[in-house]
């Protein structure tokens, strides 16, 4: 027994697991800061932070342990359980921001298109797997846009545009590597043009529709939609080499930052870490993609493969997204900074993921299979 837990530990991939924890420091520091600011005491979002990451630690050395091959035995019942979740909170969620997208469970809340991610990367995953040796045509491209498609379109009910179209980014991540040809590839790109058309007139929301209007002339609406993406950008520049330091940040901390805690966090710590602080978030980040691609080379076996980068594909997508916005280079669609960002549902399901991951590291060394649980 003790030799089976050594061996566990000597197989982690420890990069992956370092990245991670810095990630989530620079999170609960930055919630720290911003909660400085706040009129009433206690502190009660960092508090609620910790307790997701202490869960999500929790799930990440359950799924890092567990045999991640017996995902594929439960992924119809995991993808039922996430499209049952995204139903019911159409109808018995609480609405946010215009959202309706989360269940009020106390003090707390769930946020069920976080599990949906999981469950369809894990969905797309088996299907791929079981279909590697064949050629990827007109049928598979039709039955895994069927499977993303049922809960892309329960999210954009809700609506949340910016959890769907992470949706689809899975979705594309998978097909692209599973070998979609060249010609269906074109077609795919011109039906996302024409989805993108049809969700403008009938899909999207009305603040919605000014957020990718005054992500081109901020101007429209200067007080509104562009007055967020103006204070972060100024958040950003105000920064510096060193910035203003921990809590000192004039945007976040006399609130001209809205969101400080959630979409805009990547400007609270440029504004008061300066130059240096983003400089360590890009190299934490990079780094962690980088060991999600050697995992990915290192799989010993397809389902690990498609997962991995189904994974990998959803927090650069995010990453790149949020980042994007906080800059003003993307139109705001309310993703967080994977693990950095206030969000205990989005943190439990990063950790969940990269324990699955972690899992995959652990039997890519010529360990036993027998010496892991099953």
């Amino acid at each position: 027994m003790l030799e089976k837990y050594t061996n566990y530990f000597r197989s982690n991939d420890w990069w992956l697991l370092t990245t991670m924890l810095v990630l989530v420091m620079f999170g609960l520091a930055a919630i720290y800061s911003v909660e400085l600011s706040q009129e009433t005491a206690g502190f009660l979002n960092i508090k609620k932070q910790l307790i997701a990451l202490v869960i999500g630690l929790g799930c990440y050395s359950f799924f890092a342990y567990y045999n991640y091959r017996l995902l594929q035995n439960y992924s119809v019942l995991l993808y039922v359980i996430g499209l049952l979740l995204l139903i019911g909170v159409l109808l018995f969620g609480s609405t946010i921001r215009g959202t309706t997208g989360w269940y009020n469970l106390g003090p707390f809340g769930f946020q069920p298109v976080e599990f949906m991610k999981l469950a369809l990367a894990i969905a797309l995953a088996t299907y791929c797997s079981q279909r590697a040796r064949r050629l990827f045509g007109v049928r598979e491209i039709l039955e895994t846009m069927a499977i993303t498609g049922v809960p892309v379109f329960f999210t954009l009910l809700q609506p949340d545009f910016g959890s769907a179209m992470l949706l689809i980014g899975i979705w594309f991540v998978v097909v692209l590597f599973a070998g979609i040809q060249r010609k269906h590839f074109l077609f795919l790109t011109l039906c996302a043009i024409l989805f993108g058309i049809f969700a403008w007139f009938f899909l999207l929301a009305d603040y919605q529709q000014a957020r990718i209007a005054t992500f081109f002339d901020p101007s429209l609406d200067p007080l509104g939609e562009g007055y967020n993406v103006t204070q972060a950008v100024i958040a950003v520049g105000a920064g510096g080499s060193y910035g203003s330091g921990l809590g000192f940040g004039s945007q976040s901390q006399l609130k001209f930052l809205p969101e400080s805690q959630t979409d805009f966090i990547f400007a609270v710590i440029a504004e008061e870490l300066g130059f240096v602080g983003v400089s360590i978030v890009f190299i934490t980040f990079s780094l962690l993609f980088w060991r999600i691609l050697t995992t990915a080379k290192r799989a010993r076996d397809d389902f690990a493969l498609y997962f991995v980068l189904a994974m990998g594909g959803s927090i650069f997508l995010q990453f790149v997204v949020n980042v994007g916005m906080n800059l003003g280079m993307l139109p705001v669609t309310g993703l967080g900074l994977p693990m950095v960002s206030y969000g205990g549902s989005s943190l439990i399901l990063f950790l969940s993921m990269l324990g699955v991951i972690q899992s995959s590291v652990i039997r890519s060394k010529h360990l036993s299979q027998s010496s892991f649980c099953s």
